[in-house]
């Protein structure tokens, strides 16, 4: 189907789509892609973790198998939770250049701005002892630089989520949850697909979303995690996808997920 016969929704969502792709590319691909999809590739496929945080439960619901997935960009929630537990330990606030890297590595996920704080934070181990004091226990760091291949479950990222949204027991206290859900609700436009589509235009919505193109198959890790409110409760919602052939196919597959688990 050409463009011009597009509906209006249709060629907006193909914009946004355009100018993620557009966005990851300015601030540098995280790891070179590679060569076209392999004819015997596997299929794709998603595990989505659903939490209703005005229920009764405090477990969340798995639809899929939780296993361990790349995280791509939705990492870049954990290094700024690990940050702020830093300098919570330090009893001082973020200063100027830490603000200057937080802000527009949540909001626009650049990925110069998580390399900075991805060093401070202590890469992998520091991740690993920020993960320890909120409470998660299937998320390893990414080895040495690449922060973009730490490996999670959907599970351990509703545990992240609740440690951000929740008002129970957490290691982060109310200044440090609230920054994170500030910048989480400040996402650029052209970011806010996944888990937003569940709550539909309006709905008030705090998300990261996470893509990475594979170097050894050239097919997309496309993630999408936050709160959205459904229905006058708010639910944290972890989509966490691989072996899509576009990034476009990995947002569709997530969307699709993210309804079916909510359904």
């Amino acid at each position: 189907m050409s463009s011009s016969h597009r509906s209006p929704a249709a060629r907006a969502k193909a914009g946004a789509l355009l100018a993620s792709v557009a966005a990851l590319c300015s601030v540098g691909a995280l790891y070179p892609a590679a060569a076209a999809t392999p004819p015997d590739a596997q299929p794709a496929h998603a595990t989505a973790a659903v939490l209703d945080l005005d229920g009764t439960g405090r477990t969340p619901v798995i639809h899929g198998q939780d296993s361990a997935y790349d995280t791509a960009s939705i990492v870049k929630v954990d290094i700024l939770a690990a940050l702020l537990l830093q300098a919570q330990d330090a009893k001082r606030p973020l200063t100027a250049v830490e603000r200057g890297h937080a802000e527009p590595m949540i909001e626009r996920s650049d990925n110069a701005a998580a390399n900075a704080l991805w060093r401070e934070i202590g890469q992998g181990s520091g991740l690993a002892a920020a993960n320890k004091r909120l409470g998660l226990t299937s998320t390893k760091g990414g080895p040495g630089a690449k922060w973009g291949l730490t490996r999670t479950t959907a599970s351990d990222q509703i545990r992240l989520l609740r440690n951000v949204f929740d008002t129970g027991g957490t290691a982060l206290n109310a200044q440090s949850r609230s920054y994170i859900r500030s910048l989480m609700s400040k996402v650029v436009p052209e970011q806010s697909w996944g888990v937003s589509a569940i709550g539909g235009t309006g709905a008030r919505q705090a998300l990261k979303n996470g893509w990475l193109q594979r170097n050894t198959s050239g097919l997309w890790d496309v993630n999408s995690v936050g709160q959205v409110s459904v229905k006058g409760h708010r639910y944290l919602v972890a989509v966490l996808s691989n072996g899509s052939a576009s990034m476009s196919d990995g947002v569709s597959l997530v969307e699709r997920t993210a309804r079916q688990a909510m359904a």
